[in-house]
């Protein structure tokens, strides 16, 4: 039963001031349910309880709101709890307490809530941060507002999943304080305590993160002792504050790992072993920090995650870097490094702890609406695992944002060189339900009946919100061809200009005729990884095709073309 907040409680008061309204109370329940409308302008936030640290953000309330956001007081059950806001009173006056976060029962059933793509509850997100494997769960923060459907109030969101597919979001961790907003960063498990933030017998996980203001950037330390659901902030920060020697405010982003020197190879030559020795091995090993510095990325290194050391800079890059080491075609005598930004644009090199010597690049191997991607720490089975955030938009949602299926990373031996492939992981096929399938040579139009009657019949109805298609296009006469769904371009392939969606694209042989599509379509986004996933790209999916037109389903397009291994599944909800 809900906690109406109202002049009528015993334990709340509404104070009415030049500056701002309070309102104070008791806490009770688990959730405040917020009245939020987009047509309403900011207004100063701020929430104060003895014990906790003062959150100050801005908020659109509203006495006609277009949806409902919600704060979790877990962190303050039992404690008097006020609120200032300096907009319209009678706004405030609406915010209540209760068990129950409002309009929960339509959660993950809104129209275009992404159905196996991960997005949060209520609130605006962006980057993935934070990514790793802990104690059997993988961790997922992100950058989050969590008071509405707008950039803004940066804040670390939080969620947890056994498999990357099927997630329970949990109470945000990191919040805005002195030193400024929560930017993006990532997370380490400190094994043997370095730190000194945990114990022998309970280490830490430590996470590096931006603090943001309007002056400048630094760099900060938390660490959990819990598994990850609790963070506590480092009472000697900032870390690193290279605001001076760079002259630039664009200081962010630091990408923590442990390093060790790599073994050489049986075979020599320089080559390195990609079986790196356990962190347990200190004698050698160092923490390293990557973190964007004004025009490319820098190299610290410490040994306490506490005091950090400048080391080197590579020039090139934005925001957002990751580094790690790959066997080429998985062999482990052949190690190469993998620097990339936030675009997804990636070198390849070698790197001795302290510094990234670059050997090609800059390479891309995903377009479209990928950004400030981030690969997981501690997978237990030695993958390179990636999560990119989606740059699309939710349309009438109480929701903004998503993340991209979890792909594994590799290195490949292609006719260009050697390249990062990027394909769905194998946790993403328990999802597929079989629709329909063909080894046959078919004609466009044979292909498009078939897929436009298993999409079309009364009992798979609703299928044409979760679709999964593989195929190979076979150009015979053709100098272009492709495929659409629902009147949406999905592959446009012009074979004499070598484009693929715009960008230029040669596949492996150079005088093929074919192209094989591994397509994923969910209610707001479309992925889609080409020949084995060395190029993908995604985008919004557009609704545009009335129910009944000769536009809607599956149609593949071309003079002359043949499609064969085709391939259609249903994707299942990850939502329960």
């Amino acid at each position: 039963m809900k906690c109406i907040i109202s002049a009528l409680a015993l334990l709340l008061t509404l104070v009415g001031s030049a500056q701002a309204a309070e309102l104070s109370f008791k806490v009770k329940h688990r959730y405040l349910n917020l009245p939020v409308s987009q047509s309403e302008q900011r207004h100063r936030l701020t929430f104060h309880a003895k014990g906790v640290d003062e959150l100050s953000v801005v908020a659109r309330l509203s006495t006609r709101p277009d949806y409902w956001v919600f704060k979790d007081l877990s962190a303050y059950k039992g404690k008097t709890l006020t609120i200032a806001y300096d907009g319209p009173e009678e706004a405030l006056a609406k915010v209540y307490q209760a068990d129950t976060i409002r309009d929960a029962d339509t959660m993950y059933r809104e129209r275009n809530r992404p159905q196996y793509h991960f997005s949060a509850r209520r609130g605006w997100i962006n980057d993935p941060n934070g990514l790793i494997w802990h104690d059997g769960l993988y961790h997922l923060y992100y950058q989050h507002n969590p008071f509405e459907r707008e950039w803004e109030n940066m804040t670390w969101g939080h969620a947890t999943s056994p498999d990357l597919l099927h997630w329970t979001e949990h109470a945000p961790v990191l919040h805005p304080d002195s030193l400024g907003t929560m930017f993006s960063g990532s997370a380490v498990f400190d094994k043997d305590n370095t730190s000194g933030f945990g114990t022998k017998k309970n280490p830490p996980i430590v996470y590096a993160y931006t603090a943001d203001r309007s002056d400048r950037e630094v760099q900060c330390i938390a660490y959990s002792l819990d598994g990850g659901m609790t963070l506590h902030k480092f009472e000697g920060n900032p870390i690193i504050d290279s605001h001076e020697k760079w002259k630039s405010h664009d200081t962010r982003d630091p990408r923590l790992f442990w390093y060790s020197p790599l073994p050489t190879s049986p075979e020599g030559e320089g080559k390195e072993r990609a079986i790196l020795p356990t962190r347990g091995e200190m004698e050698g090993g160092w923490w390293v920090l990557v973190l964007n510095e004004r025009d490319g990325h820098s190299i610290y290194t410490s040994y306490n995650l506490r005091d950090w050391t400048y080391r080197s800079h590579v020039s090139g890059f934005w925001e957002c870097p990751d580094l790690f080491p790959l066997a080429v075609d998985d062999n482990p005598n052949d190690v190469r490094w993998v620097m990339l930004g936030a675009s997804n644009t990636y070198m390849i090199g070698r790197f001795d702890g302290k510094t990234f010597t670059p050997e090609s690049g800059k390479h891309r191997f995903s377009t479209g609406s990928i950004y400030a991607a981030q690969t997981f720490n501690d997978v237990p089975d030695g993958r390179r695992i990636q999560i990119g955030w989606a740059n699309l938009g939710h349309r009438e949602m109480p929701f903004c944002g998503q993340m991209l299926l979890p792909t594994e990373l590799k290195l490949r031996t292609t006719k260009d060189g050697v390249r990062l492939q990027s394909k769905p992981i194998a946790e993403v096929a328990t999802l597929l339900k079989p629709i329909y399938s063909s080894k046959d040579v078919l004609n466009a139009q044979k292909a498009n009946e078939a897929l436009r009657v298993k999409t079309s019949s009364p009992a798979e109805e609703s299928l044409g919100e979760s679709l999964h298609l593989r195929a190979t296009l076979h150009l015979t006469y053709s100098t272009s061809a492709g495929l659409k769904y629902n009147g949406q371009m999905l592959v446009d392939y012009d074979l004499n200009r070598n484009t693929l969606n715009g960008q230029f694209y040669s596949p492996q042989d150079p005088t093929s005729l074919s192209l094989t599509m591994d397509i994923y379509i969910d209610r707001a986004s479309v992925e889609v990884f080409i020949d084995d996933g060395l190029y993908s790209y995604s985008m919004e999916r557009q609704m545009n095709a009335s129910p009944g037109s000769a536009m809607e389903g599956f149609e593949f397009w071309g003079t002359d073309i043949s499609v064969t291994d085709l391939q259609l599944d249903a994707v299942e909800s990850c939502w329960p």
